[in-house]
């Protein structure tokens, strides 16, 4: 234990923050929260003022993907704590590591409907791994502690600390622990290592297996170790959306990301598979189509940390529980001992590179200058390989899954199970933060793109250069290619107006806007932006009709993929 000292429960806040190594907040004040702030007067932690709290909760989110510790927002009560559950949720659905920290009302006032009051942990229990309240001061240093621990720990998520104002400004002795215990929270499970002997020999006796990398491939840095067991038994990969770039997708073996708009040869020899390994995934309707079809003649290995994902969504012949960085470690000791390396290339993995072949020489693009490929193929040549990407969510997010190949694995991240629009952005002003040194771009659509842009005053006004790169078709096009698709074009509450001028709208908040309506203006205006030392918003016009092709239909197989005709 360390030595008591007296304080206020925002000092104590403060300091066991800084104890944890947190160097930025993502924040609003508010009544609520004021003697917090009060304190970053006198601490070393940099506060970041946002625009809106749910884009502080994106930054802090953005911000703990790419660095792997967990962000910080701030929000005061009420409706500043309300305003940061849907960026709570989104970082619960993609299993992000964040600490919310939202103000209350004084402990004699919950429940009296006092001004501003809200019951924001009743509201977040769902979408959070946990949530405190303190309700005295002394509680603040240990509560601190545990909530870090949880965050970033098995599997990662979001844990609200809501502290009534009165317990921030009493004082208290404070005792800030080393050690401490949470009962019944068990993060850590040993490598099972008889399960992974079994997966090995499953995968050899298999005629077609593959690899299905998820998200928790990227949770856990299991980049080289995946890479060691494809090479080592020739296994193709192919990943969820959410796990893109757990594997180089330039590599032969590489097929890129299954699901609705899954790469086409991804989706063709997931469904010709007869054994998986699943590393860190959830089987998402999004990634696998209908449940039944997908496990109908596949023998599924699924590592994942989280025992409550085994046989949740598909059944699983063998489970391998337990961190997958480890457990695939584990893998690679077992296949060099065994001497195990396939160097010839089997029938199926000649059958893996001919389909690959065909569908990269054969799948049909839009015929303008301006289509999704040709862009998002540019924007990939002129970014240095180890650049971030996020994105927004709607069909510029499923071109970025088709047509941006990821080179360096655990640069791309996107909203993919809660698929928050307007997430991209603050999400990358966070990734930035974390990752001063590297180019940082958001790929954008204008109806994502607007549902933030505020967060332009953030990226400007503290020095955060990030680029964000808008296809423009003037539409919510998501929806649009659906009413087009399944809703006889019959559009409605999709047309936004070509409102506002995007390159006007950068201007106005004193960042750089550019307009690229040629693929000469597009390779100037990324040039440029690579070189700024403010934030750009590339605004690039297509066709509102360009529909995301493939398109795998809710409640239909991946076999069953619809194809550009």
């Amino acid at each position: 234990m360390s030595n008591m000292e007296k304080m206020i429960g925002a000092k104590a806040l403060m300091t066991a923050m800084e104890k944890e190594g947190v160097k930025e907040v993502f924040g609003l004040p508010g009544g609520a929260n004021l003697p917090m702030y009060d304190e970053f007067a006198r601490c070393n932690i940099r506060h970041i003022l946002a625009r809106h709290e749910q884009s502080a909760a994106h930054m802090a989110d953005g911000f703990g993907r790419v660095s792997r510790k967990p962000g910080v927002c701030f929000a005061t009560s009420g409706p500043g704590a309300t305003n940061i559950l849907t960026g709570i949720a989104t970082a619960q659905a993609d299993s992000a590591p964040m600490v919310a920290v939202t103000g209350q009302v004084p402990v004699a006032m919950i429940g009296k409907d006092a001004f501003q009051e809200s019951d924001i942990i009743g509201m977040a229990n769902p979408v959070v791994k946990y949530a405190f309240q303190p309700r005295t001061p002394g509680e603040i240093p240990e509560v601190v502690k545990k909530g870090f621990f949880i965050a970033e720990t098995g599997r990662p998520g979001p844990v609200l600390i809501d502290i009534p104002k009165d317990v921030q400004q009493n004082e208290s002795e404070m005792v800030f622990p080393d050690e401490f215990k949470i009962k019944g929270y068990h993060p850590w499970a040993d490598p099972d290592i008889v399960a992974v002997e079994k997966a090995i020999d499953m995968l050899l006796h298999s005629q077609k297996p593959v690899i299905l990398a998820g998200g928790g491939t990227i949770i856990s840095s299991a980049f080289a170790e995946l890479q060691s067991i494809a090479e080592a038994l020739m296994l193709p990969v192919v990943t969820t959306f959410k796990g893109k770039g757990a594997f180089p997708e330039n590599h032969p073996l590489s097929l890129g990301p299954i699901g609705m708009h899954g790469h086409a040869e991804a989706n063709k020899i997931m469904s010709e598979a007869d054994c998986v390994l699943a590393i860190g995934t959830r089987f998402s309707d999004r990634s696998v189509g209908t449940f039944e079809e997908f496990e109908r003649n596949l023998k599924i290995i699924h590592m994942d940390v989280d025992p409550a994902e085994i046989g949740k969504n598909q059944t699983a012949q063998l489970a391998v529980v337990g961190d997958v960085q480890m457990n695939l470690r584990i893998m690679v000791k077992l296949l060099l001992q065994k001497a195990i390396k396939k160097s010839e290339e089997t029938p199926w993995i000649k059958h893996v590179k001919e389909t690959r072949a065909y569908w990269r020489e054969n799948l049909k693009l839009h015929p303008g200058e301006m289509g999704a490929a040709k862009i998002l193929r540019k924007l990939r040549e002129l970014l240095p390989k180890e650049s971030i990407i996020t994105t927004e969510v709607g069909q510029h997010q499923m071109w970025a899954s088709l047509f941006y190949d990821v080179i360096q694995p655990g640069t791309f991240f996107s909203s993919t199970g809660l698929g928050t629009m307007g997430w991209g952005f603050p999400a990358a002003i966070g990734a930035k933060v974390a990752k001063p040194d590297v180019p940082v771009v958001d790929i954008a659509g204008d109806g994502s793109f607007a549902m933030t842009e505020n967060s332009l005053a953030t990226a400007v006004l503290e020095d955060i250069p990030v680029i964000v790169f808008v296809l423009n078709n003037f539409t919510l096009g998501m929806v649009a290619q659906w009413q087009r698709t399944f809703y006889d074009r019959r559009m409605i509450g999709v047309d936004q107006g070509h409102c506002p001028d995007y390159v006007k709208l950068a201007q106005s908040y004193g960042a750089q806007g550019i307009r690229a309506q040629s693929m000469d203006e597009l390779d100037k205006a990324i040039r440029d932006a690579l070189s700024s030392d403010v934030a750009t918003v590339i605004d690039i016009p297509i066709d509102p009709e360009e529909d995301v092709l493939p398109f795998v239909a809710p409640g239909t197989s991946l076999k069953d993929m619809i194809l550009p005709s």
